[in-house]
């Protein structure tokens, strides 16, 4: 069995996107069972008390973009990864980990209890702590790997050592 969407331009040409890979959804669905089943896990050890600032879902939320920012820098410019890595890790554990459901609801919650102020700084802190989690993550992989530009800039470097340009 192939995933793929057809269409044309009309009714006579058909054509196809590439199939995704079997492996690559048994990939993404592995770990997205298991990003899930540790944030249910946060959820049932830290429950947000109603009316409260949701600080379980702040902190997975946060701190699955921090996660985000060392693997994708590993990933890109530092290592040659396994081409299941990113569907395993980045799409499947890290998207099953964070929430953007739950974060929506619990903005409804706050405002439907009255708590603007709450759920204002709640929508705002966790795009600018996200944003920052990322950036944060990427600096603390590219510190702990000794590389200041990553793989991409090193390539870079031994073309013009060569004499060759892009």
């Amino acid at each position: 069995m192939t995933f793929g969407a057809a269409g044309g331009q009309d009714m006579g040409s058909r054509t196809r996107t590439p199939a995704v890979e079997p492996m690559v959804l048994v990939a993404i669905a592995l770990g997205g069972g298991l990003g899930a089943v540790a944030r249910f896990g946060i959820g049932e050890l830290w429950p947000v008390p109603p009316g409260r600032f949701p600080w379980s879902t702040f902190v997975i939320n946060v701190v699955g973009c921090f996660l985000i920012g060392i693997l994708m820098f590993l990933i890109t410019e530092v290592w040659v990864a396994h081409r299941l890595l990113r569907p395993l890790l980045g799409v499947g554990f890290l998207g099953g980990f964070t929430t953007f459901s739950t974060y929506s609801l619990e903005i409804r919650r706050l405002l439907e209890s009255g708590d603007t102020a709450v759920a204002f700084g709640y929508l705002g802190g966790t795009v600018v702590a996200a944003l920052a989690a990322v950036v944060l993550g990427t600096a603390a992989a590219r510190f702990m790997t000794g590389s200041r530009w990553g793989r991409q800039s090193e390539l870079g470097n031994r073309r013009e050592a060569k004499g060759v340009h892009r």
